[in-house]
């Protein structure tokens, strides 16, 4: 390796150790609720895997509050070194129970700071509050009770007093949406002022225009592209200087908008700006095709996202050394062995067929030759669960040997 290749790959090996050791082990504590420096959060949004979809998914997070289910999640984020949960309260989970969201906000906030978590509630709110200032009387109750219920708890870190008013980005809803956000933002500030408020802008323009309504400021990333996120954050880098208030970005990570965990959050960690990925849980009936890391279970869909908040990424520059799952001859081996069975497979011999077709899945998944989003293993397994299935067996075997066959190499090629 060349001297300023040498130099290259020691800065960037550098930089991960160092956001590793700043982040590891480090759990949400500071002398003061109004931080100078918000570096050092790494952050979740959260909402249970099993909550009804859409619209109700924010809501059953607390009408249908279960304790095991909740201990259980904050588990899997302290297991990733996590110190920051977002989470939604929407105003219709109060109307539709009153007498026992206060205990169910105290049990979370507490089951969080007893992990070392912070917590900063998402402020919910009905769109008629938006339409008509007639009805904001609702709205200041509403704060009323989250202050007397959570601002003496330990566990709570800020307050965001409404997710996105800029956007859509329609002018006129937009123009009501931050009318209004401003207004909350006086209101939690006059309620609880130890606790600082922020308020979630979609875009950092938005950010930048609305910043004196925020303690702490506030973006959303879901950028395509390496550049557009590094403009991103030195936009919002430059004007946190300028105002001299602290920045971090509350909503990142989404498969179907081109914003892979893994970049997001390795272009945050290089430029040492604070993050909550979108979301903890794979939420089934929600947002779980594109967002978040755990099932239900504590298994994960893609490791490399556990990988990336730990602070682990991908190489991808030119100098890669390929893996070679033929090296040792057992992309041929399981080729040829896996024809002949084929050829002569009955019921009495189909575990032969089921343990060829386990040793080309994970030939496939360790060489990565195969894609992931069902993975090869997880297929022969539900095969073997299953009844016996003669051409099952033999269809799925002859899949893989197509998927293997371009990597068999000639003998004097390894």
């Amino acid at each position: 390796m060349e001297s300023g290749q040498l130099s290259c790959a020691r800065k960037h090996v550098l930089w991960v150790i160092l956001a590793v050791t700043a982040f590891a082990g480090q759990s949400w504590a500071q002398t003061s609720r109004f931080p100078t420096d918000l570096s050092n959060v790494r952050g979740f949004n959260y909402t249970p895997a099993l909550v009804q979809g859409p619209p109700r998914h924010h809501i059953d997070c607390w009408t249908s509050y279960d304790p095991d289910v909740i201990e259980f999640d904050l588990d899997l984020a302290v297991r990733l070194n996590l110190n920051q949960c977002r989470v939604f309260v929407p105003y219709q989970a109060w109307l539709e129970d009153k007498d026992g969201l206060a205990w169910k906000l105290e049990h979370f906030v507490r089951a969080c700071h007893a992990r070392g978590i912070g917590v900063m509630p998402v402020v919910g709110y009905l769109r008629d509050w938006t339409r008509d200032t007639s009805l904001l009387p609702q709205a200041r109750e509403w704060a009323e009770f989250l202050v007397e219920t959570l601002s003496d708890e330990e566990g709570l870190a800020f307050w965001d007093v409404m997710n996105e008013p800029d956007w859509p980005t329609r002018e006129e809803l937009v123009r009501r949406e931050c009318e209004y956000a401003k207004y909350m933002s006086g209101v939690f500030r006059e309620l609880d002022p130890n606790t600082p408020v922020t308020i979630g802008m979609a875009f950092v323009p938005g950010m930048e225009q609305m910043a004196d309504y925020m303690d702490v400021l506030s973006f959303h990333d879901y950028l395509q592209t390496r550049g557009a996120i590094r403009g991103s954050i030195e936009r919002a880098k430059a004007f946190a200087e300028k105002v001299g208030k602290p920045v971090f970005n509350t909503e990142m990570g989404c498969i179907a908008r081109a914003n892979p965990y893994d970049v997001t959050l390795e272009e945050h960690m290089k430029a040492n700006v604070g993050w909550y990925i979108w979301e903890l849980m794979i939420v089934r009936e929600g947002w779980g095709k594109v967002h978040g890391v755990f099932y239900e279970d504590g298994t994960v869909r893609d490791p490399s996202i556990a990988a990336a908040i730990m602070g682990f990424f991908r190489k991808r520059d030119d100098n890669i050394l390929p893996s070679v799952a033929d090296n040792e001859a057992w992309v041929r081996r399981v080729i040829e062995e896996g024809r002949a069975w084929m050829d002569s497979a009955d019921v009495s011999n189909i575990e032969t067929g089921y343990d060829l077709a386990e040793t080309a899945a994970n030939l496939l998944e360790a060489g990565e030759l195969a894609p992931m989003n069902i993975p090869p293993t997880q297929r022969i397994a539900v095969l073997r669960a299953g009844k016996p299935d003669l051409e099952a067996a033999r269809r799925l075997l002859g899949e893989f040997i197509q998927l293997l066959e371009p990597h068999q190499l000639e003998e004097k090629e390894r």
